[in-house]
């Protein structure tokens, strides 16, 4: 499946009627995705991304709210949050995933600290912000979903280094991690969701700039293939639920087995 294609059959379950949910890079790949994933479980969806055209065009066909934003900005925000609040009344499920993988991120011998500080900024200090901007709905709410994307590589190490994108990955799972174990008591459940390689326009663009780095990566995941983003959508959709409602403070791996390989089907 491309990126491009219509998403699948929309489940049959709707375990999010009456939720308002926020989704940072929300118009490509996996925030794509998962925007249109909570909207067909019957969430109201509010699209964010920094591409007018993108963002627009996925709220538009989910007839949810569209957003500009830039995510290191936190006035911009803490004004996406609150335009939520103030549509639909509430803020129930925060998906902090808005993420760059830039060619230029590589070994940390060639990596340059304008490389390394961007990615940080939008990786990380991202999370943070929309973390700390959207909490207090949720406190006074008492209930609320937060998932914050890091990655596979957060957990392990590996010799086609992208050093920056590896290090504020880390720092989104601890971060998490540390916010799930604090808010849990308020009903405020923080996950980390650590998908493996993803099949969408930042993956391609990346490898095919390296073709022998994306086979490096291929051979050593068990299933023998990327994920499509509507994989990922799914478990977002699960921690956004009520099905989830025990799980907080977690890593949850969706990487086709790599995470707990040593040797892979040949």
């Amino acid at each position: 499946m491309t990126d491009t294609d219509d998403p699948a059959e929309p489940p049959a379950c709707r375990r999010l009627v009456g939720r308002t949910a926020v989704v940072t890079g929300a118009g490509s790949g996996i925030g794509r995705a998962a925007a249109r994933r909570l909207a067909s479980e019957g969430a109201r969806v509010v699209a964010a991304d920094v591409d007018v055209e993108s963002g627009r065009a996925v709220a538009e066909q989910i007839g949810g709210l569209f957003v500009h934003t830039d995510v290191t900005d936190p006035g911009q925000v803490e004004a996406l949050f609150a335009a939520a609040q103030d549509t639909y009344g509430s803020v129930d499920v925060a998906f902090n995933n808005a993420g760059v993988s830039p060619p230029e991120d590589g070994s940390i011998l060639t990596t340059g600290l304008d490389a390394w500080s961007r990615v940080q900024e939008i990786n990380l200090t991202s999370v943070y912000l929309c973390c700390k901007a959207v909490l207090p709905y949720m406190q006074r709410q008492g209930r609320g979903s937060i998932i914050n994307t890091a990655s596979f590589a957060a957990v392990l190490g590996a010799a086609t280094s992208q050093i920056s994108g590896t290090a504020s990955k880390g720092g989104v799972l601890a971060m998490t991690r540390e916010l799930g174990v604090q808010f849990a008591r308020e009903g405020v459940r923080v996950n980390a969701l650590c998908p493996g390689p993803v099949d969408t326009p930042l993956l391609r663009e990346l490898f095919a700039k390296d073709p022998e780095r994306a086979a490096r990566r291929l051979k050593h995941i068990p299933m023998g293939r990327f994920a499509r983003a509507e994989e990922i959508a799914a478990a977002v959709a699960f921690l956004a639920s009520d099905d989830a409602g025990f799980v907080t403070a977690s890593q949850f791996l969706v990487d086709g087995g790599a995470s707990g390989a040593y040797v892979t089907p040949l």
